[in-house]
């Protein structure tokens, strides 16, 4: 089968068209030009190219959006900052919270300046991992998980239904994944608790475990094609067919498939992990004023969810979102139930102990 070309234009298409429904929200329309700028970190079409250049019109604040892939960079660049960081919104997934916090990077989030916040859906912003130590964090805008992808002419369902798949002989050569989130995935295919909680008072235990997991995937190595760090390189390397499957976040994946292209998801019989992603004020902010102007411009309206999940492809958490998305677009944000049952959250209580084990491990893995 001939490779295909990656249209990055008409690859975005859909997110533009979603662009041109978010003319003037009632919010904007109401604002009073301020002027300055905010700074902010996050994914790749998290912010919609639309709303940012009508905030922008509307209120005179420039937005400067600095991309990032992965939690960790971005956690030591913010504490390289401190006291004084250039940024003042960050994306931090709600189960990173702990480390965020304790490293004193985060502000508590002020509710009370966010006109808008009841029109997050009460599951996401009122969720018991949403508030520590008696305050709200971030602002939830996008949910997802991780998810066993597939080329649907190259693979069958029914192969994807186990993550033993993605280590078979096989498809050798024909498959990536992120190292770190595999290592949890590794644990409840072997079943162990990722996220660590089990083993918060016997750390021998979890450093046992986490050397025979890190020991599995250097045995497996040989048949990975790439360790992969960002959404948009799976997306890249499932159109150029170098891989037929892999693991990825549901997000990058349901993009494609909004796009046409021969793709599935499943989450495997042995599980998977689900997580949240939030916009966060950081402390010390230098522009934290503009910071709340504009992300209580992004609740505005369900219409600015829905177009973060045309261009995302994460399920929004914004209220009546879904009305705005196509049918296939919300086939390709939804999941049968009894593979929903599988699904378990990534939680932040033992995160010290988990990232001080798993890191070393990514390291190893990667050297060997």
């Amino acid at each position: 089968m001939s490779k295909l070309i990656f249209n990055r234009r008409r690859f975005l298409g859909t997110a533009a068209m979603t662009g041109a429904a978010l003319a003037s929200p009632a919010y904007l329309r109401r604002a009073h030009a301020q002027g300055g700028e905010v700074n902010i970190w996050t994914y790749n079409d998290f912010v919609p190219e639309a709303f940012k250049e009508q905030f922008e019109a509307e209120t005179g604040i420039k937005v400067n959006v600095r991309l990032v892939d992965d939690q960790g960079k971005q956690f030591n660049l913010l504490a390289a900052e401190q006291p004084n960081p250039s940024v003042d919104i960050m994306t931090v997934a709600g189960h990173r919270f702990l480390q965020f916090i304790e490293s004193d990077l985060l502000a508590p989030m002020d509710t009370d300046r966010l006109s808008n916040w009841d029109k997050i859906n009460p599951t996401f912003s009122e969720s018991d991992w949403s508030t520590i130590n008696g305050n709200k964090w971030g602002v939830p805008i996008l949910s997802g998980m991780e998810v066993l992808s597939y080329n649907t002419d190259l693979v069958t369902a029914e192969e994807a239904q186990t993550w033993d798949t993605l280590f078979s002989e096989k498809y050798k050569g024909q498959t990536a994944y992120i190292i770190q989130d595999m290592l949890s995935i590794v644990m409840l295919m072997k079943g162990y608790d990722g996220n660590f909680i089990e083993y918060a008072d016997d750390h021998e235990k979890a450093a046992e475990i986490m050397a025979e997991i890190q020991q599995f995937m250097i045995e497996k190595k040989p048949l990975v094609r790439k360790y992969y760090d960002s959404g948009a390189e799976i997306q890249q390397m499932f159109v150029n067919q170098d891989i037929a499957l892999g693991h990825s976040w549901n997000g990058p994946a349901a993009a494609l498939i909004n796009d046409g292209f021969p793709l599935a998801m499943s989450i495997p019989q042995e599980g998977s992990y689900g997580f949240v992603y939030t916009l966060n004020v950081a402390n010390n902010a230098p522009n934290a004023d503009n910071a709340y102007t504009f992300l209580d411009a992004m609740l505005s309206s369900p219409e600015i969810g829905a177009a973060m999940t045309k261009a995302s492809g994460f399920i929004s958490t914004y209220k009546d979102s879904a009305q705005y998305l196509t049918d296939l677009e919300k086939k390709s944000t939804s999941f049968p139930e009894e593979q929903l049952a599988n699904l378990q959250f990534f939680r932040a209580e033992e995160n010290e102990l988990k990232y001080g084990l798993m890191d070393p491990a990514v390291e190893a893995i990667k050297a060997a």
